[in-house]
């Protein structure tokens, strides 16, 4: 009794497409082969945006929004210091803005409460 094992037959119908990258920061062309694949760049102005944004319109949303993970978009690989730098601007900003907003909440409050 001999197991008699099927070839496996190529496959026509899936076809391998190879598109056009650019990368997200300079929108300069990249190749596939040569892309470094990270999250998106999100600045400040869009957090708040979309925090002001969902509250307002799906306030159940907004969880979903902002703590789902992001895919991956390619940059250029000679950009990875400018991406780095610009992250840690964005995050900068945020932390300034909340220590700002925490300031105008916390001072008024010991104000009212030294009188």
């Amino acid at each position: 009794m001999a197991i008699e094992y099927a070839e496996p037959q190529p496959d026509t119908r899936s076809a391998i497409v190879e598109e056009q990258l650019y990368c997200a920061l300079t929108g300069k062309p990249i190749s596939a082969a040569t892309a470094y694949w990270a999250p998106p760049l999100v600045t400040a102005r869009q957090l708040v945006a979309t925090i002001v944004g969902g509250l307002l319109h799906a306030p159940g949303t907004l969880g979903h929004v902002l703590f789902a993970e992001q895919p991956n978009v390619p940059y250029d690989p000679e950009v990875r210091a400018q991406l780095a730098a610009r992250r840690s601007s964005e995050q900068l900003k945020l932390v300034v803005g909340l220590l700002l907003a925490i300031a105008l909440i916390v001072v008024p409050i010991v104000l009212l409460a030294m009188r």
